[in-house]
């Protein structure tokens, strides 16, 4: 363990697997206290069981849909109760339905947006209060490149994402003198089991996806965990309304 984040505790939401699981284990290495949230209650279990045996942190878990402000309301509840403070908040559930604009439905739509931008707004909703109480705290975003480059297939993806990077500036200087920092960091693709299972039944569209990273391949969970990292910890104080691309290259400057 780094011990960097020891004392600290952090919410990370769709932690049971992929960038999120990543992202709540790195945060773990690094000595925080976890609350992780996600919409499957059984891999959530499993995800929480693992991180507390192999890392020895404590681990509490919320299941249900961020979506709902009440799902929200309680995981931040759960934070504060269980542990009686919340100083880092990583708004990672999303999930996009990557489609064609004019193949998209009202419900894959709805879909998108539901699960991208109202689990950030609700989440931030409720954190920013025990975080303004005690002066202190970190809220970070996962973004998406997409929103910068334009990416094939994303544009209703990008509507929800360009929210988050719109909220993250707006809180940011809402914020900025209560000791509350706000950014996102904004992935290009990412080797996760579902850019895995494109690749194996989509080539040719993940090779488009690809196509963009001069690096000439998807970033590894790991590398955007360890930005979140960074940017959860004291390191990180005058750091606050950024989005941080972590992309091979795929968008610069």
């Amino acid at each position: 363990m780094t011990g960097k984040l020891k004392g600290n505790v952090a919410i990370v939401t769709g932690a049971a697997r992929g960038i999120g699981y990543a992202i709540a284990e790195r945060l773990a290495v690094d000595g925080a206290t976890l609350v992780i949230a996600d919409l499957d209650e059984a891999e959530l279990g499993r995800a929480a069981a693992r991180l507390g045996r192999e890392f020895d942190v404590e681990v509490a878990s919320q299941a249900g849909d961020l979506s709902d402000q009440e799902v929200a309301k309680a995981t931040i509840d759960l934070a504060t109760s269980r542990f009686g403070r919340l100083d880092v908040l990583v708004n990672n559930a999303g999930g996009g339905i990557i489609k064609a604009f004019s193949e998209h439905t009202p419900e894959t739509l709805k879909a998108t947006i539901d699960r991208n931008l109202w689990t950030v707004l609700w989440c931030s909703w409720y954190a920013i209060r025990p975080m303004r109480a005690q002066s202190y705290g970190r809220i970070i975003n996962l973004g998406a490149d997409s929103v910068r480059n334009g990416l094939w297939d994303h544009a209703a993806y990008n509507a929800a994402k360009g929210g988050v990077h719109g909220l993250t500036t707006g809180m940011a200087r809402e914020f900025a003198r209560e000791g509350i920092t706000v950014n996102t960091v904004a992935p290009c693709a990412v080797n996760t089991p579902q850019m895995v299972a494109i690749t194996e039944q989509q080539p040719a569209l993940a090779a488009k996806f690809v196509s963009v990273i001069p690096m000439g391949r998807p970033a590894e969970m790991a590398e955007v965990a360890s930005m979140v990292s960074y940017l959860a910890s004291a390191e990180a104080s005058f750091v606050t309304g950024q989005v941080i691309s972590v992309n091979g290259g795929s968008t610069m400057l």
